[in-house]
């Protein structure tokens, strides 16, 4: 048997960033920036008003009170979205709403609570002829100046940023609709499995419904890649050879699920198995003994990677987050994470240790405490999933399994109620109540 850390190595190994491609915005949420991005536009476009009120000289109006208001001559409206005009001349004013352009001649706006006119005019309302200002501004007041945020050129957003809503926001202010990112990755979503119907269809003798093929199909989802059903296919060398050849040139990954054992029947290890870029083994981890792991050639040219996990349904969830979603992440251009691990004995003497986010990327590890014991597998980490619970004096949350069978990979009703996997390391084989463990949050 080999290490997690050491099968992970083998997978991060063979897979690199996606070539990066322009993608409008709408599509850009949640995929990672290829190349810097400065601005194209400054930011604010142009000096416009950050009230509505009236675009006035400072000058004109420095003496004016409440009592002793300023009466100005108003020559013009500025709804914004429209072209500045006319001028203000000494002694005149402008109404201006937020987001106008401000006038030549003006250098600061009167908020419209600041005259005699009612708050908040809109459309259609009748532009005053005569406006009366009860307070003095200083010039700059109520002025947004253009460039203040943003200059053309100046950075906005940097390579290896993973774009949220506030990112594109960003790079569509500053002049750009398309972005330079790695695409998201297609990931071909194949079960193997005799024994395997469609979910809700009717079982016969020795059938169960393929929960697989739904599993792995969210966990890609929520890995922010694309998955791409493959189908189901018996344990037939040919029709596994037929599904991936005709699934292979649409995606950028496949994971396969079931026949990586060493029965009779297990197809997916008697069809990749000789092609030589296919490697299977045995990984020190429970569950997720079995692994295959390898890249197939499409006829046109290119190398996708394949994730070959085992057929247990809570099995295929250790091994997606452990192995394939780590590879993901690097295909779709982050920057590569570890497995969550567990250095040290779960003993009173301190608790299992973890660094940084857990193999998913997306969840984090915490200190926990066992609420109930369990028995470990000798030599082997387990990934157990569990409840949580409460916490303890000192923060730490309490947990339990999530199954009342223990850590049965087949389990895979039971997986529906976990919040998290204990992560132990391989040197413990007994887990007594109130032991420190380390606890795997995931998605």
């Amino acid at each position: 048997m080999i290490t997690v850390e050491e099968h992970l190595a083998r997978v991060l190994a063979a897979v690199a960033p996606l070539p990066p491609r322009p993608v409008p915005l709408a599509e850009a949420l949640g995929t990672v920036l290829a190349e810097d991005v400065p601005a194209a536009l400054a930011v604010p476009p142009f000096d416009n008003s950050a009230m509505d009120g009236y675009a006035v000289r400072a000058g004109d109006v420095a003496g004016a009170t409440p009592d002793a208001p300023v009466h100005l001559r108003v020559v013009g409206d500025l709804p914004a979205g429209a072209a500045a005009r006319d001028p203000v001349a000494p002694g005149t004013a402008i109404r201006i709403m937020t987001g106008a352009p401000v006038p030549a001649g003006a250098d600061a706006v009167v908020p419209v609570e600041q005259t005699d006119q009612p708050a908040g005019p809109g459309p259609g309302t009748t532009l005053p002829t005569v406006v009366q200002v009860r307070a003095a501004v200083a010039a700059g007041a109520h002025l947004r100046r253009a460039g203040e945020d943003v200059r053309p050129g100046d950075p906005v957003l940097a390579a290896g940023t993973a774009l949220r809503a506030r990112d594109l926001s960003a790079a569509a202010a500053t002049g750009h609709g398309h972005l330079p990112v790695h695409p998201r990755v297609r990931v071909g979503v194949l079960a193997t499995g005799a024994e395997l119907r469609p979910p809700g269809a009717p079982l016969g003798p020795g059938q169960i419904p393929d929960s697989n093929s739904t599993l792995v199909t969210g966990l890609v989802a929520a890995a922010g890649a694309e998955p791409v059903p493959l189908g189901a296919v018996a344990d037939e060398p040919d029709a596994l050879r037929v599904a991936l050849a005709a699934g292979l040139d649409a995606v950028d990954a496949v994971v396969t699920t079931g026949g990586v054992s060493a029965g009779a029947y297990d197809v997916v290890k008697e069809v990749l198995g000789p092609l030589g870029e296919v490697t299977f083994t045995a990984v020190a981890m429970q569950p997720g003994k079995p692994q295959g792991f390898g890249v197939l050639r499409r006829g046109h040219g290119g190398a996708v990677p394949v994730f070959c996990l085992p057929g247990n349904p809570v099995s295929v969830f250790v091994s997606f987050l452990v192995f394939a979603a780590p590879a993901l992440r690097v295909l779709a251009g982050h920057a590569a994470a570890g497995p969550a691990t567990a250095t040290g004995p779960a003993t009173a003497a301190g608790p299992a240790t973890a660094a940084g986010p857990d193999a998913s990327g997306t969840a984090t590890t915490v200190p926990g405490v066992a609420e109930v014991g369990w028995r470990c597998p000798p030599g082997r980490r387990q990934y157990l999933p569990v409840v949580l619970g409460g916490r303890t004096a000192d923060g730490a949350v309490l947990v339990r399994p999530a199954a009342a069978g223990g850590s049965g990979s087949h389990l895979v009703a039971s997986l529906a109620r976990a919040d998290a996997l204990a992560v132990v390391g391989a040197e413990v084989e007994q887990v007594p109540a109130g032991a420190p463990v380390q606890v795997m949050m995931v998605p």
